[in-house]
């Protein structure tokens, strides 16, 4: 393949990679808004059968895309599996619980690290070149982040800051799950890691939801999130993240912090304040001047 033609080909692959990862961040984004409709199930239980429908989901699809072979395509996946799937885990519990605690604003702002701690880790580790059109994208969002949410912060009650500071393990498993993802994606398949992760957060869930509240529609509202809102969106984030950069993944992940917003908004009576707005416009402005930053670098190369 010529320069001309394979450059085509890197543009439209990291186009449709860009693609699928917005897509995840939509799927992600209803969490907040599902659970604020739910009857009974509160925190333990809400993470339980988000992860337990989560597993059950990828199992089946493992089994028939597999057959007999899942269980060793699964055990292939060795200690980077292992890794991920920790990571996973503590990423589907904190964020749940966080989500039960305090408001899907004050979550969803701490969830706002995740870009900066991700290209720190990856510098560190993967001595990765962060460009500075990429910093300076990552400080604007979380300057827009924190005139979104600065005031939610401020007036947060005991309760709410335990579940912001239960929320950070967020951003962290998350860098620590992106790079490891970089590291390994090319010689391991890393899907069956959200399998691993799901089983682990039910099981470690289970007991602290123990009696069981929910009623049938609340089952059904976690079910779909456990499917829809964990196990599609995890497993397409992988296959797009062998195309991004870890910290251009994280600074895109972002869209879910300014969609989660705006669906409690329209479906559950939440009003954006004027901050809410004017922050979101400095998000989306810094990762649209970002992808277009890195679009004119890669057709200059």
């Amino acid at each position: 393949m010529t320069a001309e033609p394979a450059r085509r080909a890197d543009v439209r692959t990291h186009r449709r990679a860009v693609a699928t990862l917005l897509f995840c961040c939509l799927l992600w984004s209803i969490a907040g808004v599902v659970t604020r409709h739910l009857d009974s199930a509160r925190s333990f239980e809400v993470t339980f059968w988000r992860s337990f429908f989560c597993a059950v989901a990828l199992a089946t699809w493992f089994l028939w895309r597999e057959g007999r072979r899942a269980i060793v395509h699964i055990r292939a996946s060795g200690q980077p599996g292992l890794v991920s799937g920790l990571c996973w885990a503590v990423m589907f519990v904190c964020f749940m619980v966080a989500l039960t605690l305090t408001s899907t604003a004050n979550t969803l702002v701490v969830n706002s690290l995740s870009p900066l701690v991700t290209a720190l880790l990856a510098w560190a580790v993967l001595r990765a070149r962060i460009a500075a059109h990429t910093w300076i994208a990552i400080a604007l969002a979380i300057v827009g982040m924190m005139i979104m949410f600065g005031g939610a912060i401020g007036d947060a009650s005991p309760t709410a800051a335990l579940g912001m500071l239960i929320a950070l393990g967020v951003p962290l498993a998350a860098a620590v799950n992106l790079v490891n993802i970089k590291r390994t994606h090319a010689d391991v398949d890393l899907a069956p890691a959200v399998l691993i992760g799901a089983v682990v957060s039910a099981a470690v869930m289970l007991p602290l939801a123990l009696p069981v509240a929910a009623t049938a529609r609340d089952i059904a509202m976690l079910a779909v999130l456990g499917v829809f809102q964990l196990a599609v969106p995890c497993v397409l984030l992988i296959r797009a993240a062998r195309h991004l950069s870890a910290p251009e993944t994280a600074l895109l992940g972002m869209t879910e912090v300014l969609l989660g917003p705006l669906w409690t908004w329209l479906f559950a009576s939440e009003t954006p304040t004027p901050a809410t707005l004017a922050g979101g416009s400095i998000v989306v402005a810094a990762l649209v001047l970002n992808e277009l930053w890195s679009q004119a670098q890669r057709t200059r190369r």
